[in-house]
């Protein structure tokens, strides 16, 4: 007789995706009977569906099954082993869903946004996210990225009447295309290779037979060309290009969905593929790990660097997010599960912080009719408390306590000392210091600087006081209670070592 299959496990592994798509449906549905004037009502069925399905995700978690990760690899495989199911998916399904959540929020009150299409491609791009986490299949972890990649570039272009959205979304097709092209080339080669899709199987093949010669060389290419694609989902140099200009055409909701959820499913595969990859091929890998090595160093400096000089806030924060990419790779090159669970944890911190940025700037925005940085000149005086969301943010971006994104840089930092590479640790903290300088700029703007419609008041709806305040007490929870959060994504940093 052949294996029983367990049909409850394989359902509950993607009750999320499935619960997207019945969201979908039902935004859809809803959105076709609702009057021009009361679209808005369809994102507020999205808002509170993704919020739900956030619950339902945890709570199929903790009450219907922990995801172990001292568990023997093949017992979190599901699907033929397209997915894997252990506590690595589920951060990142929460980190994709809380980002989804507040995105949402922020946009129901953007006119040119009100719109079905507009809310489910936002959970179409989602799903993407959630099934790239949990991908373990090359076929699978292609189709979950193209099927975020494509809802993002419409996303990018959504806003049609305006030359910079159309532009945006131009580049960012075109970029993304040519980006997956390679990186299929590469999975191809790694499958004539192994004779195997399955990342972990891959694996356990290279692990188990030796590579000839030439053929080491054609696994290194087909690594190479891998990062080609996944350096460019998490805008590392040099694959960083498109960042500035899609930023800044894009609608400021959808940037700030972008440079968080998009970059943190791009983490996710990154660390799946990346460390089997290394040590299933140990000649290989120490090739892969010195470009790695590399490519981190170089991005946490020219994203630094190039911040500097920008007058136009969006592209700042581009600019600002191939920075913090790098500062999340150290964790990944220190091929440890403490520096898996840093890099984990910073994405988490990373996801409300930058998110609570761009939903000031959409508010500001709106208001001011540019996303410039005069824009913010005497803020405080128009909107005190939008100051100080912007003030809790561009602090956590900094690594100033007691925000997040201090334990976020710490715990990345000690896991590259502790894995004996204190000089990358010191390169980190010094690129850190050049990123303060451009935070406190805005902060400086912020506080110190006068406008003359600083009488005039920027109104705030209830849904971005929503989004924002949950994504401040992100910023201070993560700060101030940052050891629990750090344990459960460090345990989830040992699944990125199953051999």
């Amino acid at each position: 007789m052949g294996t029983q299959i367990d049909w409850t496990a394989h359902f509950l592994a993607l009750v999320p995706e499935i619960s997207l798509v019945i969201l979908i449906v039902a935004v859809l549905s809803y959105d076709r009977i609702l009057p021009t004037g009361r679209r808005r009502r369809a994102g507020l069925l999205a808002a509170w569906g993704t919020f739900a399905i956030l619950l339902l995700t945890v709570g199929v978690w903790l009450f219907l099954g922990h995801p172990d990760t001292a568990a023997p690899l093949q017992s979190s495989l599901l699907w033929g082993g397209m997915i894997r199911n252990d506590l690595v998916t589920l951060v990142f399904r929460v980190i994709a869903l809380i980002a989804a959540t507040i995105t949402i929020l922020i946009s129901l009150d953007v006119g040119q946004l009100q719109r079905g299409e507009y809310f489910a491609l936002l959970l179409t791009a989602t799903i993407g996210f959630s099934l790239m986490a949990a991908s373990s299949d090359m076929i699978m972890l292609f189709l979950a990225l193209e099927t975020a990649s494509i809802s993002l570039y419409v996303l990018a272009g959504f806003l049609t009447d305006k030359r910079r959205s159309v532009e945006a979304g131009m580049k960012y097709f075109i970029y993304g295309a040519f980006a997956s092209a390679v990186m299929l080339y590469g999975f191809s080669l790694m499958y004539g290779l192994t004779g195997s899709s399955n990342i972990y199987d891959i694996a356990s093949v290279l692990r188990g037979v030796p590579i000839p010669v030439n053929a080491n060389a054609v696994l290194l290419l087909a690594g190479m060309m891998i990062i080609v694609g996944f350096g460019f989902k998490i805008s590392a140099v040099p694959f960083h290009f498109w960042t500035p200009d899609v930023y800044e055409g894009a609608p400021a909701p959808v940037t700030g969905f972008v440079s968080t959820a998009s970059k943190a499913a791009g983490f996710a595969v990154v660390l799946r593929v990346i460390s089997a990859g290394m040590m299933g091929a140990p000649e290989a890998g120490n090739a892969w790990w010195s470009t790695l090595v590399a490519i981190t160093v170089v991005t946490m400096t020219l994203g630094n660097v190039l911040a500097i000089f920008q007058s136009n806030i969006k592209r700042m924060l581009a600019y600002s997010s191939i920075a913090q990419a790098g500062y999340a790779l150290i964790g990944l090159v220190a091929l440890t599960p403490d520096g898996g669970g840093a890099a984990l944890f910073y994405l988490l911190m990373y996801v409300v912080t930058n998110i609570a940025a761009f939903g000031v700037i959409v508010l500001v925005g709106r208001e001011t009719g540019s996303d410039e940085m005069r824009d913010f000149y005497g803020l405080s005086r128009r909107s005190p408390y939008l100051a100080l969301a912007m003030l809790f943010a561009l602090l956590s971006l900094g690594g100033i306590p007691p925000t997040a994104g201090f334990f976020g840089k710490f715990f990345i930092f000690k896991a590259a000392v502790d894995a004996d590479l204190w000089w990358l640790a010191l390169i980190g903290v010094l690129n850190a210091f050049v990123g303060l300088y451009y935070y406190l700029t805005v902060v400086k703007y912020i506080y110190l600087y006068r406008s003359e419609d600083e009488a005039v008041r920027i109104p705030v709806s209830r849904a971005a006081q929503v989004a924002l305040a949950l994504s401040v007490f992100g910023i201070l929870y993560l700060g101030v209670f940052a050891n629990p959060a750090f344990e459960w994504t460090r345990e989830a940093g040992q699944a990125f070592f199953p051999f």
